[in-house]
């Protein structure tokens, strides 16, 4: 709730900090409940269930930002549907990696090196 401008809720009489710490314990309780529900989904537990899972989450997100920049989507509507759009994109790299008979073994690097080209890509374009 304190959002880009805390002084401002601090005016209204809200507890910044008390907010924080709300919010956070709520995004804490929702990956727990995620997580419990694939648990017993699966009906197994392994402690490398979750390595990566970083890696697809902020790749689809940066490439779903990178697309609605560059369609020149502004609003937050077109924004969100970027960021989705992003996260079928990287599942098709994945997919095509994969197809193309590359050992699952690497995908992380190939994952998280279109991801590092697709953050560097401004960059280059502003360079020229």
């Amino acid at each position: 709730a304190t959002g880009n401008s805390p002084t401002m809720i601090a005016a209204n009489g809200v507890n910044t900090d008390g907010m924080r710490i709300t919010g956070l314990a709520i995004s804490n309780a929702l990956v727990a409940l995620s997580g419990f529900l694939v648990v017993q989904y699966q009906r197994f537990a392994d402690i490398n269930m979750g390595i990566g899972i970083v890696i697809v989450g902020l790749g689809s997100v940066i490439i779903g930002e990178a697309l609605g920049k560059a369609l020149g989507w502004t609003k937050i509507q077109w924004r969100l549907l970027a960021i989705v759009l992003g996260t079928i994109v990287f599942r098709e790299i994945l997919a095509i990696t994969l197809a193309l008979g590359i050992d699952p073994n690497w995908l992380k690097l190939i994952t998280a090196l279109f991801v590092l080209a697709v953050v560097a890509m401004p960059a280059l374009k502003q360079r020229g």
